[in-house]
């Protein structure tokens, strides 16, 4: 008998190593978008340890797990790359992947371009680790105020790479939030008008305009910020001017940050409510409202400087509650009356609304000068913060991640560990958060590495830190159910949520140029396309014809208008 001869053992791998270069060179828009969240959500772990590492050291008082140094150098990295590395590119990168997608759109617009603002990214994500890892780092914070940046208070090369690092990733999202924006103007298929494009579309669309503007400022007060450390002049000034350049682009990140994250909750209410999008041009006006006003607000994080006009800034801060009012209530509205469903995507988008709103309500306290003079530099702060990243953009950001995985991959994940996730996720959040509310009231400063033991924080802390290490369980739940459903590879359907947006009228994994002979780009006349064919097809079936139905052509707030009727696409 004859032995089988095997393939030479070599063929496999080299495949492989082919096919993860065609990864890293690839100029598919979703390949590009799931490089820069997979970056992302490699980073988020790095710098959610961080945070445990800090928790840890404050748990109880007068402990010196770290020295102050190092708790400097450990928190200027999280917050810096939380911001510049994380949660930003978040955002950016779900364009990245789903506008074109959304939009009928077979590529993004410059792809190339894309493509190297991932790798500026992953450059300055190596510059700033390494310019806050290396002895004597950066550590002044993710807003590097002068003097403690200058060259007298931070020798060395450890600040230097982080200026460094922080323009080269604001450079990446800066090209990305270009190549997005673009794509929305000039390539949405046939029928897809302004006024028809999905709610996370507009998200996406205001959040790049606020790049295209914030940025810049960014990469101005780096410029600045290097300039003074290679010519140190008079410090006053160029900290006030400083200050003013990075707050011009320091408020606006939060709506970047922000923004796409409601249009995924946006998206996930609408589809397991069984309902479109309430007040959808109300809700389209408020985000053009909402950005425009948040590019005139950065002085309020200057309330305790004495160089700007309080009354001003705490006007404008206040008046992007009217926009955001608005933005809460059509969530509210979707989901009031449908018939709602309960997979994982849908608890987080649930859980995002009233802890979101938290944030936002603190957030307009410390937009008034008389309760800012208080708060301000305290433990409050950061629990505010926190509530607007944490607690708000990264559930609506899981809420997404549950709802579009299936798509992305073509693999149906585990509801059983995704609601533990959830559950263990929702409770380590508020046990980490809430305290923080009260222990700015007591009087704790932030940025402190530790504290005496006399006054009144211990038990506050204590719990605080036990929250924390609740939300790194629900991240390994995560992480688990990643593995395992890999593992078991249930296939996704095209559709398997009943989804709105074109998207979903497409294979799972989506191919090449997102749609094709089999899946063609369906008749586009609203903002919710398939729901538009779903309802025409139930008409059908009771006999009642091909009747406009609430939302199309018109026909009420939550129909898009005018020019796409009756178009076919190509």
């Amino acid at each position: 008998m004859t032995a089988t001869r095997r393939p030479p053992p070599l063929a496999r791998p080299a495949t492989r190593r082919a096919d993860r270069m065609e990864w890293l060179v690839s100029t598919d828009h979703k390949r590009i978008g799931l490089l820069t969240i997979g970056t992302g959500l490699v980073l988020f772990y790095a710098f959610g340890a961080l945070a445990m590492t800090m928790r840890t050291q404050l748990a109880r008082p007068d402990q010196h797990i770290l020295t102050n140094q190092q708790y400097n150098q450990i928190m200027t990295l999280h917050g810096t790359g939380m911001i510049a590395l994380v949660v930003t590119p978040f955002a950016l990168g779900l364009g990245v992947y789903l506008v074109p997608l959304m939009i009928g759109a077979p590529t993004i617009a410059a792809p190339r371009a894309t493509l190297l603002g991932y790798w500026l990214y992953v450059g300055g994500a190596i510059a700033i680790i390494l310019g806050c890892a290396v002895p004597g780092g950066a550590q002044s914070g993710w807003w590097g105020y002068l003097p403690l940046s200058n060259a007298t208070y931070s020798p060395g090369t450890g600040a230097n790479l982080w200026v460094t690092g922080v323009s080269l990733a604001a450079c990446g999202m800066l090209i990305q939030s270009g190549t997005v924006a673009w794509t929305i103007l000039t390539r949405r298929a046939p029928g897809m008008t302004m006024l028809h494009l999905p709610v996370f579309v507009w998200t996406e669309l205001v959040t790049c305009f606020m790049g295209l503007t914030a940025f810049p400022s960014l990469l101005s007060a780096m410029g600045l910020l290097a300039w003074n450390r290679v010519h140190p002049a008079n410090i006053n000034f160029w900290n006030l001017l400083y200050e003013h350049m990075f707050w011009f682009y320091g408020h606006p990140v939060v709506y970047i940050m922000f923004f796409p994250f409601v249009g995924c909750v946006a998206e996930v209410l609408a589809t397991f409510s069984g309902r479109r999008n309430f007040a959808y041009k109300s809700t389209v006006l408020a985000l053009l409202a909402f950005a425009a006003g948040s590019m005139a607000v950065w002085g309020h994080h200057m309330f305790t400087s004495g160089q700007v006009v309080n009354d001003y800034y705490s006007l404008t801060s206040n008046f992007l509650a009217i926009p955001a009012g608005v933005e809460y209530f059509a969530l509210l509205g979707t989901i009031i009356g449908g018939r709602l469903r309960y997979p994982t995507a849908m608890l987080f988008g649930l859980a995002f609304i009233p802890q979101f709103l938290i944030g936002g309500l603190t957030g307009i306290l410390v937009g008034s000068p008389a309760i800012d003079y208080q708060m301000n530099n305290s433990y409050f702060i950061v629990g505010h913060f926190h509530y607007t990243l944490l607690a708000g953009s990264i559930f609506g950001l899981f809420a997404g991640v549950y709802y579009w995985l299936p798509k992305a991959t073509g693999i149906m994940f585990s509801e059983r560990l995704g609601k533990l996730h959830f559950v263990l996720m929702t409770i380590g959040t508020n046990v980490t958060f809430l305290p923080m509310f009260a222990l700015g009231m007591l009087g704790m400063p932030r940025r402190v590495a530790t504290y005496p033991a006399n006054e009144g924080l211990n038990a506050l802390n204590l719990t605080a830190t036990i929250g924390a290490f609740i939300i790194g369980c629900s991240l390994l739940v995560f992480v688990y159910n990643l593995y395992i459903s890999n593992y078991r590879k249930v296939p996704a359907p095209p559709d398997p949520w009943q989804g709105h947006t074109l998207e979903w009228a497409t294979s799972s994994p989506p191919p090449r140029f997102n749609f094709t002979a089999e899946y063609p780009v369906p008749r586009i006349r609203s903002f919710a396309p398939l729901l538009d064919i779903r309802e025409r097809a139930s008409q059908a079936a009771a006999g009642g014809g091909d009747r406009a139905e609430p939302g199309q052509d018109g026909a009420g707030d939550g129909g898009a208008g005018h020019g796409g009727a009756g178009e076919e696409a190509p």
